[in-house]
């Protein structure tokens, strides 16, 4: 595995340049958003934890049968573990999923009267549930801006001289230090456009500089051998 090269970024300079591609990619995206489908914040829940490892497009086609069976919490504690295992079988890892879909399931019943919880601090005390997902929830389900910084967002970070954190955590939080919360959609919106221009043009082994909007404020664009 090639190690990364060490980047310095200077948070000004990183600030001064989201100013400039924030609404450049907002124009480019004007569709961005969240790829799973979802009719609660539950059930927001539910599709985030099963596309650990996983492609939304596969979540998309699994989970219109499970949210049509299992509505609620409840629902799913009521079921036969090997059941569910059966239901989310194609997305992959589906015994461990189970597993965490239960203990999320039970910990909402028990402690939050089967409701979804609203603050970072509860989301991640859910089983398996971490900052991304939390933020996942918070952005989408609940208008509460958050950083989702997964595999697109810390490719890209990087890529455009944004931090020099590939850790998901301080990543995100030296993004809310440069990020607008509120601004242009906010720290959701921001998370949303990096990974539509992940997927679409900034991709891992081949980005598409010349079709890329904002190549003239990417550092790694202009200067590759640096980054």
């Amino acid at each position: 595995m090639t190690k990364k090269k060490k980047i310095k970024v200077d948070p000004a300079e990183a600030k001064a340049r989201v100013e400039k591609i924030f609404p450049i990619l907002k124009k480019t995206y004007p569709d961005a958003k969240i790829a799973l489908n979802y009719d609660s914040p539950f059930h927001l829940l539910i599709a985030t934890i099963l596309s650990a490892q996983c492609t939304d497009v596969r979540v998309n086609m699994v989970t219109p049968a499970i949210f049509a069976r299992y509505q609620r919490p409840e629902n799913f504690l009521k079921a036969d573990p090997k059941e569910i295992e059966d239901a989310i079988r194609s997305t992959g890892f589906y015994r461990n999923k189970t597993k965490n879909i239960l203990a999320c399931c039970r910990m909402l019943v028990d402690e939050f009267g089967g409701e979804m919880p609203r603050t970072m601090e509860e989301l991640t005390r859910l089983p398996g549930v971490g900052r991304k997902t939390a933020n996942v929830i918070l952005g989408n389900a609940f208008d509460t801006p958050g950083i989702v910084c997964d595999t697109h967002v810390i490719r890209l970070s990087r890529r455009l001289g944004l931090s020099a954190n590939s850790d998901p955590v301080k990543l995100e939080f030296d993004l809310m230090e440069i990020v607008p919360k509120q601004k242009w959609g906010g720290w959701t919106m921001f998370s949303h456009l990096l990974i539509w221009h992940g997927r679409m043009i900034c991709k891992a082994r081949k980005p598409d500089c010349g079709a890329c909007p904002i190549a003239a404020y990417c550092p790694a664009a202009n200067k590759p051998e640096l980054w």
